[in-house]
């Protein structure tokens, strides 16, 4: 009986050393089959729920190295997500407030979601899965505030100053079909300098029984995004969208080594009912700078809004 306790505290000191590993060494890990380690990297933060799952086996089975190995993850943990345990840094000096949005193109209520969108003051705000029945909604409740705006397909950039140089942006996945728009560039003339801003909306992920997570457009759309943001030589660079994906995420590597976010809070975004990952951003680059993120109260959609304040 002794060694079979003994045995069964291992097990479970080995489980969560595993979790514990993949939190430090997850961007080394080689890819699997099914993106597996998409997956993982979408949810990293809850590998913590090993620790307190682990201790109460490890109390169990009273088996000290178990209880050990939990308390070093635990360590691992805290020390990797550190930031992210704070208040987002909302009080830091700032030039602009943004918003960025999902606001789903099932959702029936747009003038109340434009409504809650204003609640920060945004000087810029966002919009994706936008649909020619909500548009004028959206539109009305905005334009007294945010005179400024453009959409191409389905997203959208509304803002209190002038936006020049409007342009698609070409996200489109080779196999999806034509009409397919869901990417944006615009320079927004700011008080503090022009701040070129890119607006899109990636492809979304699934799980499914032959393929595993399902992340080749997503991830495809990415590459994209990111050869258009190497070439783009602005000083300063805003990427406002629903990546659906997670800064940790491999698959959007190709965005995210050019431009980079806000690490002060978790700010989960998706899915609205019980938020378990942030796939909505609001990333920076050069002369920009993201320097607090938070999310909004939730609009109907199945995304909540992400605010941040950005230094330019």
């Amino acid at each position: 009986m002794e060694g079979t306790r003994r045995r069964r505290g291992l097990f479970t000191a080995v489980a969560v050393a595993v979790g514990g590993g993949l939190l430090l060494a997850h961007p080394w890990v080689p890819g699997l089959p099914g993106h597996v380690m998409s997956l993982v990297e979408t949810f990293l933060p809850w590998l913590g729920l090993a620790v307190p799952v682990g201790l109460i086996v490890a109390a169990v089975r009273r088996s000290v190295v178990a209880a050990l190995v939990c308390v070093v993850v635990g360590a691992v943990w805290l020390g990797v997500f550190r930031e992210a345990l704070g208040s987002p840094e909302t009080s830091r000096a700032y030039d602009l407030t943004v918003v960025q949005h999902n606001v789903s193109d099932e959702n029936t209520s747009p003038s109340r979601v434009a409504r809650i969108l204003l609640g920060p003051d945004p000087d810029v705000v966002a919009l994706q899965e936008l649909t020619p029945t909500s548009l004028p909604a959206f539109r009305v409740v905005l334009a007294p505030t945010h005179p400024h705006h453009a959409t191409v397909g389905t997203v959208g950039l509304w803002s209190k100053y002038p936006l020049t140089d409007v342009e698609r942006v070409d996200l489109k996945p080779a196999e999806v079909a034509p009409g397919w728009e869901r990417g944006m560039r615009a320079v927004v003339r700011s008080p503090h300098g022009p701040v070129t801003t890119y607006v899109a909306h990636l492809p979304s992920v699934r799980i499914r029984a032959t393929q595993g997570y399902a992340t080749a457009w997503r991830d495809e759309s990415a590459v994209r995004l990111g050869r258009a943001l190497a070439a783009d030589r602005s000083a300063a660079v805003l990427v406002l969208g629903d990546l659906n994906g997670t800064v940790d995420d491999r698959g959007l590597d190709p965005v995210l080594s050019q431009v980079r976010g806000d690490r002060s809070a978790f700010a989960f975004s998706w899915p609205a009912s019980l938020p378990l990952a942030r796939i909505d951003h609001v990333l920076a680059r050069g002369d920009a700078e993201v320097g607090g993120t938070w999310t909004l109260p939730g609009t109907g959609s199945d995304h909540l809004p992400v605010a941040a304040r950005v230094r330019r």
